[in-house]
């Protein structure tokens, strides 16, 4: 009996800890992120300028844009890593977007740790950093 008692009492202060830990950042599993649309919401901690700022990924296919040129290539998640590329870019002068588009390439390209938590998708390469939130079933 008292075997049994310790072992409870061991669960319920394991399950208590278990609750009370906050949710951490995962990195997603490539699935997860398939036919996905992400408005991004913060680029280097500020607002991006257009709100038309968005990152979808399609089957083995990423695409960004800050609102006015498109960026995409093939992309994969490997040590919670996002590999992307070789990507493709149009290259219109962009009044007022050049800085975001600028950063979203640097990321992007860059092989930025990834990760998603409560529908935010994190982007983070140094200390630049994009955060995007999950559109509802549009791609």
């Amino acid at each position: 009996m008292t075997r049994i008692l310790a072992f409870a009492a061991a669960a319920a202060i394991s399950t208590s800890l278990a609750l009370a830990t906050p949710v951490a950042a995962r990195t997603p599993q490539p699935a997860h992120l398939v036919d996905t649309a992400w408005t991004v919401v913060q680029i280097n901690d500020q607002q991006p300028k257009s709100t038309r700022a968005e990152i979808r990924f399609k089957p083995g296919r990423v695409s960004a844009t800050a609102g006015c040129n498109g960026l995409g290539g093939t992309w994969q998640i490997r040590q919670g890593r996002l590999h992307g590329g070789p990507f493709l870019s149009t290259t219109m002068y962009c009044e007022g977007l050049m800085e975001d588009e600028r950063a979203m390439a640097d990321v992007l390209g860059g092989k930025p740790r990834i990760d998603v938590t409560g529908g935010i998708l994190t982007l983070r390469l140094g200390k630049q950093v994009i955060l995007a939130r999950r559109q509802p079933n549009r791609v």
